[in-house]
């Protein structure tokens, strides 16, 4: 037998980040405002058009009826009607993913079942809110939405949203489930990430703007953006030129988006009221938001149309069309 060469630990190999199967929903995925018609309904030739927007400009994926998307004041029939009519405008060009993730699991597990009919390729389940369960009911909760359904899951950890944690050790036992497959990762707890991300098979999204690369460069999936909804293209240049070997490109990419990043994502109100406000601005689709939630007053929107003028103008070389 042909004697075996050890492994050196500091040889390159193939990062989970270059696996295919790493990246079961794509790279570049934008977490999708649903866009209503001025007096409030559902506009669904409006999603249609900006699904096909966002994904000739880069996304690779779509994420519905999330954060971004106002899924608690959405009903479950329009979400439904909006996975629908989203994957009908995108084919087979995106994966479609499917927000279900509610306080209750039977409920849950329900809206898990019809996002399948509707047409999802995943499922997006936050962590149960409000009841602030412990971890092993929190596992518990995904376990049971896991099994209600034949898609893959995604799990969302966002503790500042729903007050209770996806613990790293409780990520650790849930990779074990066949159908959960990945993370959406707005835990800002950078070293947790990388604690799971080095043990598991789990696909590690960056659901926060200002950590795409960061996450990315240790190996993550990619991201699930509120800000790519305004800058898809670029912000999916930044993982092009991190793939291609250009990290210092992809660092400018980044920095030159922070600006935006700021605007949109810190600057006092949600996600979805300044990414609506800018989308109206730029003509594309997105209406009002729904009550509790209010419009960006006009400096807010000045504030934000300057950000984008600034990731967008013509000092902009050696940057992404």
């Amino acid at each position: 037998m042909a004697p075996t060469t050890p492994t050196d630990p500091m040889t390159p190999t193939a990062s989970p980040a270059a696996s295919p199967t790493a990246r079961p929903f794509g790279r570049a995925l934008c977490a999708m405002v649903t866009p209503f018609t001025p007096d409030g309904v559902l506009d669904l030739d409006g999603a249609q058009r900006l699904a096909d927007h966002l994904v000739a400009r880069g996304c690779d994926g779509l994420v519905l009826s999330g954060t971004t998307g106002e899924s608690p004041t959405t009903t479950d029939a329009e979400k439904a009607s909006l996975i629908t009519a989203v994957r009908q405008a995108v084919g087979t060009r995106a994966s479609v993913v499917a927000g279900v993730g509610t306080s209750d699991t039977l409920h849950t597990a329900a809206l898990a079942r019809e996002a399948g009919k509707a047409g999802a390729d995943g499922l997006l389940v936050v962590a149960p809110y409000y009841s602030r369960p412990p971890q092993d009911a929190v596992e518990a909760h995904f376990r049971e939405i896991a099994d209600a359904t034949e898609l893959p899951l995604v799990l969302y950890d966002i503790p500042a949203r729903t007050g209770v944690r996806i613990e790293p050790d409780t990520l650790l036992r849930l990779a074990e489930h066949p159908r959960i497959v990945a993370v959406k990762d707005c835990s800002y707890d950078f070293l947790a990430a990388q604690k799971v991300m080095s043990r598991t098979d789990l696909a590690y999204y960056a659901g926060c703007d200002e950590h795409v690369l960061a996450l990315y460069a240790v190996g993550g999936a990619g991201f699930v953006s509120t800000v790519a909804n305004v800058a898809p293209g670029h912000l999916r240049a930044v993982l092009d030129a991190f793939d291609a070997g250009d990290t210092a490109r992809a660092a400018r990419l980044q920095h030159r988006a922070t600006p935006l990043i700021e605007a949109m994502m810190a600057g006092g109100l949600p996600g979805t009221v300044t990414a609506k406000a800018l989308l109206t601005v730029l003509g594309l689709p997105a209406g009002p938001v729904r009550p509790p939630l209010r419009p960006a007053d006009r400096e807010t929107t000045d504030g934000l149309r300057a950000a984008y003028d600034h990731l967008t103008g013509p000092d902009r070389a050696d940057l992404p069309g």
